[in-house]
């Protein structure tokens, strides 16, 4: 199954870069990771206005896992939940 894991703003504390590569590294030894990014400036089409995902969401990454248990132990790791936030995972169903 794919998998697309949010990243919410709102950790207790701040990360460093030494845990990040750390998970990097984590990520890419599993074999589901699939990449990722930040999430930058936002720009919207369409008349209807819309809250602004950005104000919450800081990044992205996908996943390609057999179960979401097994993202779910690989997420544990993640730098954002070391610091007391949260990462949301949604299914990217095929249609």
């Amino acid at each position: 199954m794919e998998y697309i894991a949010f990243m919410h703003g709102n950790t207790d504390t701040v990360s460093t870069k030494e845990e990040w590569d750390r998970f990097f590294d984590l990520a890419r030894m599993s074999g589901i990771f699939r990449g990722g990014s930040a999430i930058g400036k936002r720009s919207t089409i369409g008349d209807k206005v819309v809250p602004d995902v950005t104000n919450h969401v800081g990044g992205y990454m996908r996943f390609d896992s057999e179960t979401l248990d097994e993202l779910s132990e690989l997420l544990r790791k993640h730098p954002t939940v070391l610091h007391g936030g949260t990462i949301e995972i949604c299914e990217m169903p095929k249609n």
